[in-house]
């Protein structure tokens, strides 16, 4: 996998890969800082950077000399990297300079150097760019923030499959240019890394997401491609006048359907998509615009993936379950895993073969003995003029086990006038059965997200308002 980048130096050196750098370039920069990396000793390594051509080139190269990558979420504080470091057995941090603070003292430090010295001096190719499917290309920590982490081994056997099957069915052009705004600690940072050497095109790295930039490389038809999530792409599509996108890579939390219809309206490409570090990113994949009587769904798995609803009730509505060659095989130090990967999500399939998602199965609600979907509150919720962010979390209750707590962030909160809980609790009243009216309602400037911009659900509860409650009642 890594001779993708070799090839494209031998038969297309001089197109554009990253940003404002060829294929000869960047294989130039990673073949000199893959020289002095063979030197560590080390097995495993790890990166903290933000967004850069230089973070790309230096992982590039460490895969080159075949060291298992840590890649390090940059809100960590040095007392929790240090805490992954030393549960995975790393002692060299390579970082930017921007995250040297956040390096601890107890290891060894790389600092990167810059492009422009990377490029000026040349080093010969001694390398062997033909990887074994069994390696480990690079590690990521799932749940990092809550302490409790766990380590995802990401193969090059995965790696491949991924980019082969996600090609069939984005397509390929080599005009594409894939705007990176999601972290590349993230899987859907790596995963627009890896596509875009697979296919020989081009991708447009920016440190953090800044919306004028993006809207300038979208009016100027800098990109054609780019993966955002919910929130973002929220804000940003009321002011895209015109574009030369050919898709919208939508995923990473539930996608709300009022943005769903705004994007149809507006025919801009959205492909829903889900899936998680686990599976190296996106496992099911759908044009929202070829399917326009299937706009809840997420779609289909991608070829070679299988999904499967385990302990189905009545209605269909079961754990889903993944296989396929995209699936790691275990954790690492924990049990490895023989057949399907429980997702803990709860969904189901239609008769023709699409995935629908309702939600995870730590966050169903059991009221009273109903089963209650945050996801059906959140969109109904969504629905309602002026809303920004929501979610819903079980709380629990004396009478009914749990009930529902809503935490919404509107727009303009003075548009809502002096009672904005009652118009909200209304409105829910009049959409949804009674037992499904959240109890709380907790107004919010904003709901608290992490890096990738999901919504910290585990967290709300600290805001919970619990005044004036009221809904929740099977009576």
């Amino acid at each position: 996998m890594m001779e993708w980048l070799r090839y494209g130096k031998q038969y297309y050196p001089n197109r554009i890969c990253m940003n404002n750098y060829t294929y000869q370039d960047i294989y130039s920069a990673v073949v000199n800082v893959a020289t002095r990396l063979q030197t560590l000793s080390d097995t495993r390594i790890a990166i903290v950077s933000d967004n850069s051509v230089t973070m790309a080139v230096y992982l590039l190269a460490a895969m080159l000399v075949r060291k298992e990558v840590l890649l390090l979420n940059v809100h960590l504080t040095a007392g929790e990297i240090e805490n992954q470091l030393c549960q995975l057995h790393i002692t060299t941090v390579l970082h930017s300079a921007k995250r040297c603070g956040q390096v601890p003292k107890s290891v060894t430090s790389m600092e990167f150097e810059s492009m422009e010295s990377m490029l000026h001096n040349e080093e010969k190719d001694i390398f062997d760019w033909i990887v074994n499917d069994n390696d480990i290309a690079a590690i990521m920590n799932t749940s990092a923030t809550t302490g409790q982490f766990k380590s995802v081994p990401l193969r090059w056997s995965q790696i491949k499959a991924h980019v082969q099957a996600s090609q069939e069915v984005l397509g390929r052009s080599e005009q594409d240019n894939w705007l990176m705004v999601l972290p590349l600690f993230h899987v859907s940072g790596l995963s627009i890394l890896m596509r875009s050497l697979y296919n020989g095109t081009a991708m447009t790295i920016m440190e953090s997401y800044d919306e004028e930039q993006v809207l300038q490389c979208i009016h100027d038809g800098r990109i054609n491609m780019m993966s955002l999530v919910p929130t973002i792409l929220k804000n940003l599509e009321p002011r895209i006048i015109h574009h030369q996108l050919r898709v919208i890579l939508l995923g990473g939390e539930f996608i709300p359907r009022p943005l769903v219809d705004a994007c149809v309206e507006k025919q801009l490409p959205i492909y829903k998509t889900y899936g998680m570090t686990e599976t190296f990113s996106q496992s099911v994949t759908m044009p929202v615009l070829l399917n326009l009587n299937k706009l809840d769904s997420v779609g289909k798995p991608l070829p070679g993936m299988t999904v499967h609803i385990v302990n189905p009730d009545v209605d269909g509505v079961g754990e889903i379950h993944l296989n396929g060659p995209m699936v790691m095989r275990g954790y690492i130090n924990r049990e490895p895993i023989h057949g399907d990967f429980n997702t803990d999500d709860m969904g189901y399939v239609d008769e023709d073969g699409f995935l629908y998602i309702l939600n995870r199965r730590t966050d169903l609600i059991i009221s009273g003995g109903e089963n209650i979907y945050p996801k059906e509150i959140e969109d109904t919720v969504y629905a309602m003029q002026g809303v920004k962010e929501c979610a819903v979390i079980p709380v629990a209750d004396t009478k009914w086990g749990q009930v529902p707590a809503l935490f919404v962030a509107f727009d303009d909160i003075d548009a809502l006038g002096t009672d904005s809980k009652m118009i909200v609790r209304d409105y829910i009243s009049s959409k949804l059965a009674k037992y499904k009216v959240p109890k709380y309602i907790t107004i919010m400037d904003a709901l608290p997200r992490n890096g990738t911009g999901k919504i910290m659900r585990k967290s709300l509860a600290a805001h919970l308002d619990m005044t004036a409650s009221n809904g929740g009642s099977h009576e």
